[in-house]
């Protein structure tokens, strides 16, 4: 008897969870204990989300599927009439879609059904729409056969706003195919959906078809086994720049039932998908996830205490706060680099943002969790560099990396009918002559040269920019040609090989006269190594 009673719990639990969330009768007082404890497992995964009621639910099931108008549209199983008929697979009324008003406050009024033209008396399900509006792709199935949808797609009538036009069922469309959840990315280009078609991992896998230009689409293309899994993957959605893919699945790293999912879309793949965590999974089934704004969206869930089979919750999206921090540091002196153009890049090499170090020769970005990341680096005098960083925690943090560089060598070149040694420009306080410390690692390449061939002799000539007086300029250089020479000297150079000069504003690399951009500027202010025969 026991044996008996067991084999109907288990055949009773797999009628309510393999169809799906399209088809899944909710018992909120069915306890699901097996799969509990992955909830602890897998924490937060740093998401911080806020659910509350979203203030539509009834005794039926409700699902979110976008907004039209600035209206948020639902998918419900309210019956509607004495004489509505009830889908004997769910146990509750044919879908029909509703629209709601959204306060600037983010109410929601009482839900009013959404177009005659669309709402049958087969049953609708989820539907998107066009980034214009003006198209609408939308799935239905018929009552003897509620379990197998198929996708159409309509046009907006111009001339009476509110009505669908063209009516068409679309040509990927086949048989004892179910093609269920559509969603546009938010470009408009690509339809996403979930459908169990032959080639599929699971039952039911993500697809993408190419929208053409009227409308129609391309052949439908499997996303693949990073995203798709041997369980059921539904409802895809996308972050407001079109940069993630949110999805249900029962598969990857589960809590238990659909979780909610996000991959990275790559340029030719899709990042390994992250469990949303248990802030807003349970170990019921989480679907249809979409977002209103950046931070706001919906959610559909079966967990107890709900006003019904399934409820639309408001989640909003408390963002983790994390920065990368360091210094840009000489590898051999550890001097700090200021003045070092520092890029943070994603992990397909796509700049994010970038900085220009000051005098403390720090760096901070903002950086998203479990996402991975290239520094590079660029310094005039110095080798360019990248290093690699992933933001591996899951909470509020700072990260902490210091940047460490190596220089160039010095190069002896002619330059303008001189033989020089050539390197990065040495750098002085504005209107002063003490020389940086960033710059004694420039004026040790000149020792390093100097000190290999010892023949040699050098003058070290020094120049300015003309903003201020003549006098001034030629003064003020004249002490930073001196300057560098005492360094010199203070480092095993002796005098016999070394003069100094300054040529204020006489010699300019560029004659800008009294229209000098800063660029100009900066590259008038410099010193020079001239090698003497």
């Amino acid at each position: 008897m026991k044996t008996k009673l067991s084999f109907i719990i288990v055949l009773v639990s797999f009628f309510m969870y393999s169809q799906g969330p399209s088809t899944l009768v909710a018992n909120n007082n069915f306890s699901i204990d097996n799969k509990s404890s992955k909830s602890s497992t897998i924490g937060t995964n740093g998401f911080e989300f806020q659910l509350s009621d979203a203030g539509v639910n009834s005794k039926y099931s409700e699902f979110g599927s976008g907004f039209f108008k600035d209206k948020l549209v639902l998918v419900s199983s309210k019956k509607i009439g004495g004489l509505a008929k009830i889908d004997l697979n769910t146990k509750e009324g044919f879908k029909e879609l509703f629209c709601l008003n959204v306060s600037a406050t983010g109410t929601l009024s009482s839900p009013q059904l959404f177009s005659k033209v669309l709402n049958t008396k087969d049953s609708e399900d989820q539907l998107t729409f066009s980034p214009d509006e003006k198209k609408v792709y939308y799935t239905r199935s018929n009552r003897e056969n509620s379990l197998e949808y198929k996708l159409y797609k309509a046009d907006l009538d111009i001339e009476n706003q509110g009505e669908w036009v063209n009516n068409e069922l679309l040509d990927i469309n086949k048989e004892n195919v179910s093609i269920e959840t559509p969603f546009l990315n938010p470009a408009g280009d690509k339809l996403y959906f979930s459908a169990n078609m032959p080639d599929s991992y699971g039952g039911f896998d993500l697809y993408v078809s190419t929208v053409n230009p009227d409308g129609t689409l391309g052949t439908p293309k499997n996303l693949g086994n990073t995203i798709n899994t041997s369980e059921d993957e539904k409802y895809p959605s996308f972050s407001k720049d079109g940069k993630y893919l949110y999805f249900s699945s029962k598969g990857h790293e589960n809590i238990g039932g659909y979780d909610l999912f996000v991959s990275k879309i790559l340029s030719t793949s899709y990042k390994t998908p992250r469990n949303l965590g248990n802030t807003i999974n349970t170990p019921y089934d989480e679907v249809a996830y979409f977002l209103a704004t950046k931070n706001k969206g919906y959610v559909s869930s079966n967990k107890p205490q709900g006003k019904g089979g399934f409820d639309i919750y408001t989640a909003v999206f408390e963002p983790v706060d994390q920065t990368l921090k360091g210094k840009i540091l000489d590898l051999e002196t550890q001097i700090k680099l200021p003045n070092t153009v520092v890029i943070l890049k994603d992990e397909e090499g796509n700049e994010v943002s970038r900085q220009l170090t000051k005098e403390d020769a720090t760096y901070t970005f903002d950086v998203t969790p479990y996402e991975s990341y290239t520094i590079a680096t660029e310094k005039d005098g110095f080798k360019d560099a990248s290093f690699d960083f992933i933001a591996d925690k899951t909470y509020d943090t700072s990260y902490y990396k210091d940047l460490e560089l190596l220089t160039t060598a010095p190069v002896i070149a002619e330059v303008e009918d001189e033989l020089r040694i050539v390197i990065e420009n040495i750098y002085f306080d504005t209107e002063k002559y003490s020389i940086k410390e960033e710059s004694q690692i420039s004026l040790n390449k000149i020792i390093k040269v100097l000190k290999e061939h010892p023949e040699m002799e050098l003058a070290i000539n020094a120049h300015t920019d003309n903003k201020g007086r003549d006098s001034y300029n030629l003064k003020l250089s004249d002490k930073r040609a001196e300057s560098a020479l005492k360094y010199l000297l203070s480092n095993g150079i002796t005098k016999d090989r070394l003069q100094s000069k300054g040529f204020g504003e006489t010699k300019p690399l560029i004659d800008c006269k009294d229209d000098c951009s800063e660029d100009a500027l900066q590259a008038n202010r410099r010193v020079e190594f001239v090698i003497l025969d």
